[in-house]
C-alpha cells in the first residue's frame, strides 16, 4: 500500500467512480440551506439547490472546513504512517486553502496542501495528474512541484445557460445580468491566476453557444495533454451533453472523455444547465 494518499477537496467534482477507482480521498466543504447544514457530495444533491433557490429566491451559503476539521482530517492519514497531498479550491474562491495550509503546519511536512487556482474538474484534472505520477513511483515532493507547475496550463472554463445564480451571488453586475437575458448572451467564464473572469461572449441558444465554444478551444489550444478531458455539467440537457461530447470526439484527440456532474458547490454558483470542457493543455 502506497505511502502517500491524494486527498481533495469536494469541489474537484470527480464522480464516485474515478474517486474509487484512483483511490482518492475527499473532504467535504458545506452547503446550508437556511438553518440546515448539508455535506457537498454527501447528503445534498444539486437538485435539493435547485428546489431551494426556486422556493426561496436565495442562494444557499457554502462554507470550507475549519482549521481544527482540516487538522483532524490530516491526523487521521498521518497516525496510519502516510504523507498526504491535499488539492484545495482556488484561493481566490475560498478560505479552504488558507485553513488547510494553516492545519498542515501541524504535521511537519507530512502534509502538502496544492492551491489549485481551479475549481470543479479544473481542479480535478490536477488531482488525477497526481495520481499518475504516484503510480510512476514519483516522491510527494516531486508531485506537488510537478503539479503546481502545470496550475496556468489548466483549462478550467465553462458556459452558463443564466447568469442569475453569478447575478445572486454577487459575481456578475445587474447591468450584464439582464443584458444577457434580453440578448440571450451566455458568456463564457474562465479562470486566470485562481480567478474567474467574463473571457468572450455568445448569443443565440445554449446549443450554438457550446458549439462556437468548443470550436475557440480547439483554436486557443492546438496543443494539449491527451490523457483526459472532462466535460463537466450542473444538471444540463442530455442532449447539450451529447452535443458536447460528440464534438470533443471527434475535434481533439483525448485518450479519455469524462462526462462529470458538477456537485452542490459549484451548482450553488452558476445554476443550472451549465457546461464546461476541461483539459491540461501544453
Amino acid at each position: 500500500m502506497s505511502e502517500i494518499v491524494i486527498t481533495s477537496d469536494s469541489t474537484c467534482d470527480l464522480s464516485k467512480e474515478l474517486i474509487e477507482r484512483y483511490g482518492i480521498r475527499i473532504m467535504s466543504l458545506s452547503v446550508m440551506l437556511g438553518s440546515k447544514t448539508y455535506r457537498d457530495g454527501i447528503d445534498i444533491v444539486p437538485a435539493d439547490i435547485f428546489r431551494y433557490f426556486d422556493e426561496t429566491g436565495e442562494l444557499p451559503k457554502t462554507a470550507a472546513p475549519s482549521v481544527e476539521e482540516y487538522a483532524e482530517y490530516f491526523r487521521s492519514f498521518v497516525e496510519d504512517g502516510k504523507t498526504v497531498i491535499h488539492f484545495n479550491i482556488s484561493s481566490k474562491a475560498s478560505g479552504s486553502y488558507g485553513f488547510a495550509a494553516t492545519a498542515a503546519q501541524q504535521f511537519d511536512g507530512k502534509v502538502f496542501v496544492v492551491d489549485t487556482h481551479a475549481l470543479s474538474t479544473g481542479q480535478a484534472l490536477l488531482v488525477l495528474k497526481a495520481c499518475d505520477l504516484l503510480a510512476e513511483g514519483k516522491t510527494a515532493q516531486e508531485i506537488v512541484d510537478t503539479v503546481t507547475g502545470l496550475r496556468d496550463k489548466v483549462n478550467t472554463s465553462f458556459v452558463p445557460d443564466t447568469l442569475l445564480y453569478l447575478y445572486k451571488g454577487g459575481r456578475c453586475s445587474t447591468l450584464s445580468y439582464y443584458g444577457s437575458k434580453v440578448l440571450s448572451v451566455h458568456p463564457m467564464i474562465d479562470m486566470k491566476d485562481g480567478k474567474l473572469y467574463p473571457k468572450k461572449k455568445y448569443i443565440g441558444k445554449m446549443s450554438r453557444c457550446i458549439r462556437n465554444y468548443i470550436n475557440d478551444l480547439k483554436e486557443e489550444y492546438p496543443k494539449y495533454d491527451r490523457r483526459r478531458c472532462f466535460v463537466t455539467h450542473s444538471n444540463a440537457d442530455p442532449e447539450l451533453v451529447e452535443l458536447a461530447k460528440g464534438m470533443v470526439r471527434e475535434m481533439f484527440t483525448f485518450d479519455e472523455i469524462l462526462e462529470t456532474t458538477a456537485g452542490s458547490i459549484i451548482t450553488s454558483h452558476c445554476g443550472r444547465n451549465t457546461l464546461g470542457v476541461l483539459f491540461i493543455s501544453e
